[in-house]
């Protein structure tokens, strides 16, 4: 191995240290209360060093959110793999893979979707221009299902996409605080309420909310299923 080699991989442990730390410290103690400093002491590291890596305690968050934001999508492959299927159970695989997520990797989870401290995406745009892709592509998915009848044409797709969501992150978060009964399934739970609100949006029921839109500045880490607003954290 070749000095520049090892020299890259010692730095990218070093990277790889400071954001497991950070991300075990923004999720025990909030955001809004771990510093530079109480980083570097955790990885025993000066905080100068941390700076040699990260500009900003926010460019480690948004270290923090493109992974996890990668982590929930996946790479291109997993949603053409979806292909198939017909756009409403597309939509039902890609709101179940949300709640999955929140199981699989709920520090992530917490930190993007809890945390009401966190900075907003619309700092960094272009860095995120994957997660609004997705949710572009949620967009038609449910505009396919109106053309073909399945939803009414008069719903607003992002309205669907709102209360989709909210149901999903409110059984996410019940399970993750721990809230359900010693009886209660929470993977049932998040089916049932997916298919309730499902079959709400089929029925034609009227809607009082509407979508307004919103410039960057004014979005958060909102993203899930795509940064449109969501819950509390990141994204919310």
């Amino acid at each position: 191995m070749g000095i520049k080699e090892r020299q890259g991989r010692e730095r990218e442990a070093i990277r790889r240290a400071i954001l497991d730390a950070a991300r075990d410290l923004f999720v025990r103690d909030g955001y809004q209360n771990v510093s530079i400093r109480k980083i570097a002491e955790r990885i025993e590291y000066s905080p100068a060093a941390i700076y040699g890596y990260f500009s900003s305690k926010d460019d480690i968050f948004y270290a923090l959110a493109e992974e996890g934001f990668r982590l929930l999508y996946g790479d291109r492959a997993s949603y053409t793999a979806l292909d198939h299927l017909p756009p409403l159970d597309r939509i039902r695989a890609i709101f179940m893979r949300l709640y999955e997520y929140s199981r699989e990797h709920p520090q992530y989870f917490a930190l993007m979707f809890v945390d009401r401290s966190v900075p907003r995406i619309s700092r960094e745009y272009e860095r995120f221009a994957f997660a609004r892709e997705m949710k572009d592509r949620l967009v038609g998915e449910v505009r396919e299902c109106m053309a073909t009848g399945v939803f009414k044409t008069d719903l607003q797709p992002e309205v669907a996409l709102r209360l989709l969501t909210t149901g999903i992150l409110g059984v996410a978060v019940l399970r993750l605080s721990e809230r359900l009964g010693p009886t209660e399934d929470a993977d049932d739970l998040a089916r049932d309420v997916l298919d309730l609100a499902i079959a709400g949006l089929q029925s034609g029921v009227p809607l009082r909310s509407h979508f307004a839109t919103m410039c960057p500045d004014h979005e958060r880490a909102d993203a899930a299923p795509g940064p449109e607003r969501l819950h509390s954290g990141a994204v919310s």
